[in-house]
């Protein structure tokens, strides 16, 4: 091999990225490309600890880059599917028989159903699962819940979710000393915090026997409190209610507003609609009237123009291209964005989101910013509205009572 192990390893991960974008699913919403490149790091991660480097550190995450490309055509038998496709790359690259067949047999055994049979095999299927001992449990969990249901239909309560997760957490064991090193005291917390939760979403369910890491329960958790993401899976609601609670607010605010609007509206309608009639044909045998009545014109008029432009609504471009999307630059949570856009591509974008915890959370963030932006848009025009009102009808008054007076 004449080129380094950064160019190989960047010609790999170039090629499954545009891979996963053409032929994956956007259902599969855990086995994608983020995955991916998370075993990839945890590869790394073990390679560092276990003190292996050179020629089986490079196989070893060539292997982890294509260890999930089977899933193109589901999951089942897709590890053979993905040694296929890393042959087929590596043939004619400069690498050995014996350095393709290394990295077939290590991603056929990150098989659950097979047992690995040495180091390397050990390692990367420690790797392909080390985020059960890792901050991000919560949220890639979440996602497997997900892809089960839109790729199997297999929708599951949270009682039986609590479950299914406890049953895999207990009967995985980590292969590798490096690993149980790095990922076996976060997976015992996790499993504490899952039968916690059973516990809160199945009363009747038995207590189970906590792993020994009980006594480290408080220290921890009190870190996780102090700004790690141990605690992601309780902190989720708390976030959810904040966004809820928050939109809520923004919606009942701009309704408020429309109504004040239609009141400012209603109410110098009928003003101009009673007084004008009965003042116009009165100027000429009453000159007095003349200046009061225009005030009351223009006070009423101006009160119209202002909240009018309270309840005017902004035409948007209603469009965002898929490179918008790619640099999570695009808000998709508002019509006026995507009411242009294919079925197809805003269908792509939105499972973007769902795949993407920092772009859902940023579009929403992006959504409630433009929400409140253009609430105090209608609250400044209706602010204006209603002084220039209030005045102008103090004004108008004093006028009609200094005509007569004088």
């Amino acid at each position: 091999m004449s080129s380094t192990a950064e160019d190989i390893l960047d010609r790999v991960s170039g090629h499954l990225e545009v891979f996963f974008r053409k032929r994956i699913e956007d259902a599969y919403v855990f086995h994608e490309f983020q995955h991916t490149r998370q075993v990839v790091d945890a590869v790394e991660e073990l390679c560092n600890h276990v003190g292996i480097d050179g020629e089986k550190r490079l196989l070893l995450k060539i292997a982890a880059w294509f260890h999930d490309a089977g899933y193109d055509k589901g999951p089942e038998g897709h590890e053979q599917r993905s040694a296929a496709y890393a042959r087929e790359f590596m043939q004619g690259k400069g690498f050995s028989e014996g350095d393709i067949a290394f990295v077939e047999r290590c991603i056929l055994a990150t098989n659950t159903n097979t047992t690995p049979t040495d180091e390397y095999e050990m390692l990367l299927r420690d790797a392909d699962l080390s985020h059960l001992g890792k901050a991000n449990y919560w949220e890639r969990c979440s996602r497997i819940r997900q892809e089960l249901a839109l790729t199997r239909n297999k929708i599951m309560s949270e009682a039986e979710w609590v479950t299914f997760e406890i049953d895999f957490l207990t009967r995985h064991s980590y292969f590798t000393e490096a690993a149980r090193q790095l990922y076996g005291e976060g997976k015992a917390r996790h499993l504490q915090q899952l039968f916690k939760h059973r516990r809160r979403v199945s009363p009747e369910a038995a207590p189970p026997v906590l792993p020994k890491a009980k006594k480290k329960k408080k220290k921890k958790q009190n870190k996780a409190l102090d700004g790690t993401k141990d605690l992601d899976f309780n902190l989720g609601r708390g976030v959810e209610t904040m966004y809820r609670t928050t939109y809520r607010t923004h919606v009942n605010l701009s309704a408020i507003a429309d109504n004040k609007a239609n009141i400012m509206l209603s109410m110098n309608a009928i003003v101009l609609s009673i007084a004008l009639p009965q003042l116009m044909p009165r100027f000429g045998t009453d000159a007095r009237l003349i200046i009061p009545s225009l005030m009351l014109l223009a006070t009423c008029l101006t009160a119209i123009i202002l909240a009018t432009l309270a309840t005017k609504p902004k035409i948007t471009e209603g469009r965002f291209t898929r490179d918008d999307i790619e640099k999570r630059s695009a808000n998709l949570l508002f019509f006026g964005n995507f009411y242009k856009m294919k079925l197809d591509d805003f269908h792509w974008g939105m499972m973007e989101m769902i795949r993407d915890k920092d772009f859902l959370y940023s579009s929403m963030t992006k959504d409630i910013y433009f929400l409140g932006v253009v609430l105090a848009k209608k609250f400044r025009f209706l602010s204006y509205c209603y002084s220039v009102f209030m005045y102008g009808m103090i004004a108008t008054v004093l006028a009609f009572a200094v005509s007569f007076l004088i």
